[in-house]
């Protein structure tokens, strides 16, 4: 409706179609706020999916490293034991020749 004309009309019908046009206004501006409320839950979701996204990288990193630690130790372990088996058979091969030499 044209507002131009709003001085023609009697003052009880201006007061109805201001209050018209601010009801319009109304509803159009709580449909903003309810847009953006909206947009701002997408977001927040949005937000919350990359942190859990980045939380799931670092736990598979986290995980990756105890793995290659584990191994790393498992490893040293399998050294350690090698040399002491070699150790001792020396030690043995020694005792050996010496009961060898003595006899």
């Amino acid at each position: 409706m044209n507002y131009d004309n709003l001085d023609t009309l009697t003052e009880r019908e201006r007061g109805e179609k201001e209050r018209e046009r601010e009801m319009r206004e109304g509803e159009r501006e709580r449909g903003e706020r309810e847009r953006e409320r909206e947009e701002k839950g997408r977001e927040r979701e949005r937000r919350k999916g990359e942190r859990e996204r980045e939380e799931k990288g670092r736990e598979r990193e986290r995980r990756k490293e105890r793995e290659r630690e584990r191994g790393e130790r498992e490893k040293d372990r399998k050294k350690n034991r090698f040399r002491e088996n070699e150790r001792k058979r020396s030690e043995r091969e020694r005792v050996e020749i010496r009961k060898k030499n003595e006899d």
